[in-house]
């Protein structure tokens, strides 16, 4: 199992920046992949970045050029670096770890950071 614990969140002006921490409770080159999703009111939650053990990193065309997924192995916790921000971005979000285990892929999930751009 993993436990993730994340931080960051918080109201910004449209423009502005913002880093969300995600710790993990194991190393996170024990877990496949590590991301970060996003929920806005009365949507979907989605897909926003996500980085595999391996260290390959994907986005989603809204945040690509203004976000950016990296990771501290020795602290096992992943970023998010939010610039630029637009108030469409306004959203919970929540970080997720993709792990394959004895009987198949898992998906744990953090408790979800409110991330408010106002304009």
């Amino acid at each position: 199992q993993v436990q993730l614990v994340e931080s960051g969140g918080g109201l910004v002006q449209a423009g502005g920046s913002l880093r969300l921490s995600c710790a993990a409770s194991r190393s996170i080159f024990s877990i496949n992949s590590m991301g970060w999703y996003r929920q806005a009111p009365g949507k979907q939650r989605e897909l926003v970045a996500a980085i595999t053990s391996g260290g390959t990193s994907n986005y989603a065309d809204p945040i690509k050029g203004r976000f950016t997924i990296s990771r501290d192995s020795a602290k096992n916790t992943v970023y998010l670096q939010m610039n630029s921000l637009k108030p469409e971005d306004t959203a919970v979000y929540y970080c997720n770890a993709h792990v394959w285990e004895v009987f198949g892929w898992n998906d744990y999930w953090g408790q979800g950071t409110q991330v408010t751009v106002s304009s």
